[in-house]
Parts: structure tokens; C-alpha cells; sequence
């Protein structure tokens, strides 16, 4: 029987230039066990992968501030405080970078995501001012509660499923990805991983990107 799995999508289940890869709708769908989709973009967008590649909507969003798992969705971390220190950081200088639209933003529930171009000794001073903390994923930073994980997300979500963490295999390439490697039972960083991601894995593959992801789901 194959594992559940828990994979991550910027860097895992993209190529180097961030489009989604193809071969996600040739072996995802038909998956003998249930997939989580744990990502640091806001809700809708893993909400909507899942709907597109046909699975069941279990998404670990916003590094781990929104869960939604068998038609329930919760919510942790303090989007009020992440969007104080966010107007604080952009009143002392400081640039998010998304443009007037900021469609990164623009339906986040639990965290401010910054561009990776901006002030970054700026942006971590003033999140430790509101006691808050940044995680850099390799594609912006995010401003959000500490505490707030996808290994936490994950644990709620098998509390649904009725699994326990243990169970999964993890596939990533970032240090928010590293907190879900130190619960689940295999974790698996690609070789475009960073070096947060690559320490807490339990493996580092040679492939990267979803090369690296399909030769684990092909091995599994």
C-alpha cells in the first residue's frame, strides 16, 4: 500500500521557472492515500490545485495558519498584528513588492508575504518589534505568529483523517518545510532545497524540483 503524503508545490511540485509541473495530473490523482497540499501561499491557491488536479480539498496553507481538512477550515496566527507590522515596515521605508494589485496578498488570512527584494534587516527588525517572526522560503519572506507551522497544520489535519503523522511521507524544498520533516515518519528534500530543508530531511535526492518528487512517488 502507498503512504499518505504530505507535499509541498513552490519548488516541489513546479520547475525552476515556478510553473506547476504536467506530470502532477498523471500521478496525484490517483494516489491510493490521502494527499495534503502544505504550502506557504495563501488559501485559495492550494484549495484550487486541488480542485484542478482532482483530489479531495486537504490543504496545509499560509505555512501552516490555515487548515482545511474534511469541509472543516481553522485558522491560527494573527493576521492583525502581521498587517500592523507590514504597514509599520512600509511607513519606515520598506517595500512589500507585490505592485498596487497585490494579488499575493490579497487573500491571505494569517500572515503578510514579502518579496524577497525588499529591506530584509528592516522587515526582521520590525517583526521582532510585534513579536512576530520572518521565514524565508526561497520565494518571499513571510511575516507571521510564531508557532505557527505546517507540522502543526499537518497534526490537525490527521486528526480528521484518522492517521497519524508518522504515517506520511514529506517532500520539500524549504525551511518551512523542515518542521513538517521532524513529524513525519520519511521526509524527502529535493536537490533545489535549502540548506534549512536539507538538514531536517531524512534524505536529499539528486533530482530536482518535481523530478526529484517523482522519483520518490515512484519509488514509493
Amino acid at each position: 500500500m502507498v503512504p499518505p503524503l504530505v507535499l509541498d508545490i513552490d519548488g516541489t511540485l513546479t520547475d525552476a521557472a515556478g510553473r506547476l509541473d504536467p506530470r502532477v495530473f498523471d500521478v496525484l490523482p490517483s494516489w491510493d492515500a490521502p494527499v495534503v497540499l502544505a504550502t506557504g501561499k495563501a488559501f485559495p491557491y492550494p484549495v484550487s490545485l486541488c480542485h484542478y488536479i482532482g483530489l479531495p480539498e486537504t490543504v496545509v496553507a499560509e505555512n501552516g495558519g490555515v487548515v482545511l481538512v474534511d469541509d472543516h477550515v481553522t485558522y491560527a496566527g494573527d493576521r492583525e498584528a502581521a498587517q500592523a507590522a507590514a504597514d509599520e515596515f512600509v511607513a519606515r521605508g520598506g517595500d512589500l513588492g507585490w505592485g498596487g494589485a497585490d494579488t499575493v496578498n490579497r487573500w491571505r488570512e494569517t500572515e503578510i508575504a514579502v518579496n524577497l527584494d525588499a529591506d530584509e534587516a528592516l522587515l526582521r527588525e520590525v517583526a521582532s518589534e510585534y513579536d512576530l517572526e520572518v521565514v524565508d522560503t526561497g520565494y518571499a519572506y513571510h511575516l507571521k505568529s510564531p508557532g505557527v507551522e505546517k507540522a502543526v497544520g499537518l497534526e490537525h489535519v490527521c486528526e480528521f483523517l484518522d492517521y497519524d503523522p508518522v504515517d506520511f511521507v514529506a517532500i520539500g524544498d524549504s525551511e518551512n518545510d523542515a518542521s513538517t520533516f521532524g513529524v513525519v515518519g520519511q521526509s524527502y528534500a529535493v536537490a533545489n532545497a535549502d540548506d534549512v530543508a536539507k538538514a531536517a530531511a531524512d534524505e536529499v535526492l539528486e533530482e530536482s524540483y518535481m523530478d526529484g518528487t517523482l522519483s520518490v512517488l515512484e519509488s514509493l
